[in-house]
């Protein structure tokens, strides 16, 4: 068995990983990082986010091409299969994990692949992917393994026609109905993908509202257009046993309903990727859904152990990952790149997409906050006209008095990008942070952008 001595190992290649391997790196640590796929980029790259993002964008061209007339120039519509949209997302993951390797090469961050685990506090042992043990040695480590799928013992994920959001990934052909059970982001976001591709689908939902945390009116919006693409969603519903059979499942409520399909795909819940990792050999303790407790500067309980992204529990994005685990490094190399992350806006990659921060109308009004709101609508704005996009709005909730800006809640084209835009201002301080901002500047034209503006003039007439 050979033993390597680093400063830093980082255990797990995804957002979490790949940022405090950098920060690290930059610092000038000897940096190792562990993987137990044969590839960088963990479950982000390979099962999660960029497959998700990728296929919704090729989903949401084919829908484009057949609800847009100008194309009927072209050819009538067409119908796309599963499989055929999946290949594009496979383009984007390759492209990625070429990227990603070439990021560890020029730092010179040592990559191992196998199964990580603990042997003492300053030990972990590498089963790599060849069979051969190695044995890393180092004064930190930062615990960035992701999470998956969790899976109730009495689900048979073994079934042909049983899938979680890892194995849809695989799946091999286009079901007429689909039953998605859990209704939380990656439940909706398959919903749109599926759907658009023509297939009818069943949206199981424990609660009484899709996506409770959103601002009340943009969840309203969401199931208004899942219900108008074929979705039927249906809410205050558990599961009592799913059933497989030759030809498809059968989900059987708690309600009495039964409801068959070709496939159902699992979406309740994920559990952190910690039960290979040795833990108990070093005293920490993982939470039922295997999240590591951490403090403000993502230190476990042992003081030279850190973990971040995923493992960690909310608010597991990529996005936050990334910045979590450079933090981890941040507070490991004290080069002043630390920070508590919690500034961090919702992004759904629906069909339309969903973003937002800051406040919600609900949260306002139960804290007694004088508040007014600004509003954009799409279907007014030229670019959106132009984009053929007109569905979808932007909301601003700005204090009644101070006028700073409390929240920002945008639904449709562009959501994801837009609303960074009012990130920034609501990141100023004082006088700075005001919706006069977006009236006393002058914005692009046509933009999606410009509809701050719109919004902006909305709310203050109606001030009085």
């Amino acid at each position: 068995m050979a033993v390597y001595n680093y400063d830093v190992v980082v255990l797990g290649s995804g957002p979490a990983g790949e940022g405090a391997a950098m920060n690290a790196a930059k610092a000038g640590r000897k940096v190792a990082v562990v993987d137990n796929r044969p590839l960088v980029g963990g479950n982000c790259t390979h099962l999660g986010t960029i497959p998700s993002k990728a296929l919704r964008h090729s989903v949401r061209q084919i829908m484009q091409f057949n609800t847009n007339p100008m194309f009927r120039q072209i050819g009538e519509p067409r119908w796309f299969s599963f499989p055929d949209v999946l290949k594009s997302a496979e383009k984007v993951i390759a492209k990625q994990v070429t990227s990603r390797t070439g990021y560890y090469a020029r730092n010179r961050i040592d990559t191992y692949f196998g199964t990580a685990s603990f042997a003492d506090e300053q030990t972990v042992e590498v089963v790599c992917l060849n069979g051969v043990v190695e044995k890393l040695v180092a004064k930190q480590v930062v615990v960035a393994t992701g999470s998956r799928p969790y899976r109730p013992a009495d689900v048979d994920f073994t079934h042909p026609r049983i899938y979680d959001s890892d194995t849809i990934l695989s799946l091999g052909h286009t079901p007429r109905r689909l039953i998605i059970y859990g209704a939380g982001v990656i439940g909706c976001e398959y919903a749109s993908i599926f759907s658009g591709l023509g297939v009818l689908v069943d949206l199981i939902d424990n609660r009484d509202q899709l996506l409770s945390f959103l601002d009340s009116e943009i969840s309203d919006a969401l199931s208004y257009h899942l219900r108008n693409n074929n979705v039927l969603i249906r809410h205050n519903e558990e599961y009592e046993r799913i059933e497989g059979v030759e030809n498809g499942v059968v989900l059987h409520l708690k309600s009495g309903k039964k409801i068959k399909a070709d496939a159902l795909l699992w979406c309740n819940g994920r559990t952190g990727n910690t039960d290979q990792l040795g833990l108990e050999n070093i005293g920490i303790a993982v939470n039922s859904r295997g999240q590591i407790q951490v403090d403000e500067h993502y230190r476990t309980e042992v003081s030279n152990i850190y973990a971040a992204g995923d493992v960690i529990g909310w608010p597991s994005l990529a996005s936050a990952a990334s910045d979590q685990g450079r933090s981890a490094a941040g507070s490991i190399v004290d080069n002043g790149s630390w920070r508590f992350v919690d500034d961090v806006p919702t992004g759904i990659y629906t069909i339309p997409e969903i973003s937002s921060i800051g406040k919600t109308e609900r949260e306002l009004t139960q804290a007694k906050v004088p508040y007014e709101v600004g509003k954009a609508f799409f279907k007014g704005m030229a670019r959106a006209q132009i984009s053929v996009e007109p569905v979808g709005m932007l909301k601003i909730l700005f204090h009644r008095e101070t006028l700073e800006v409390l929240g920002v809640h945008c639904f449709g084209y562009q959501a994801s990008e837009i609303v960074h835009i009012g990130q920034a201002i609501m990141n100023q301080k004082g006088e700075a942070n005001s919706i006069k901002y977006f009236i006393n500047t002058t914005f692009n034209y046509p933009t999606m952008a410009e509809a701050y503006r719109v919004a902006a003039f909305d709310g203050l007439n109606r001030l009085f």
